[in-house]
């Protein structure tokens, strides 16, 4: 039985690292996610303006979506003792990081469009 070199993660670590790694995509990738994390941005938002913020989306859904973004960390959640409660939700520094993540993702796009427009007429005439 081999030992493991003492700072080099096992195959366990990695299957682990890679099985959470695959579920916060499962929820990043959802339909609402990129939207909520982009209107909470760099403030803190209340619940009635994310609602605002995101077009289109459900009371039912964005509650969904900002329980799994806090699951996993990306949105803090804060309750204030006052009547009515007032909730409040901020991007944690992991959620910050993917917002900036996110906005190099878009610039991205924005500078390859025309690339990835051609490439899809041209696979498009080739295949069809």
């Amino acid at each position: 039985m081999d030992e493991a070199i003492p700072g080099t993660p096992t195959a366990a670590d990695v299957a682990r690292v890679e099985a959470v790694a695959r579920e916060v995509f499962d929820v990043v990738g959802t339909k609402w996610a990129v939207p909520v994390i982009e209107a909470v941005g760099a403030d803190s938002r209340r619940f009635g303006e994310l609602h605002r913020q995101v077009t289109g989306i459900s009371h039912r859904l964005l509650t969904v979506t900002l329980r799994q973004l806090e699951r996993h960390g990306l949105v803090h959640r804060t309750v204030h003792p006052t009547l009515p409660p007032r909730t409040e939700y901020r991007l944690t520094t992991a959620g910050r990081e993917l917002h900036g993540t996110i906005n190099g993702f878009c610039r991205w796009s924005r500078q390859h469009l025309d690339e990835v427009l051609a490439a899809r007429r041209r696979f498009d005439r080739e295949a069809g």
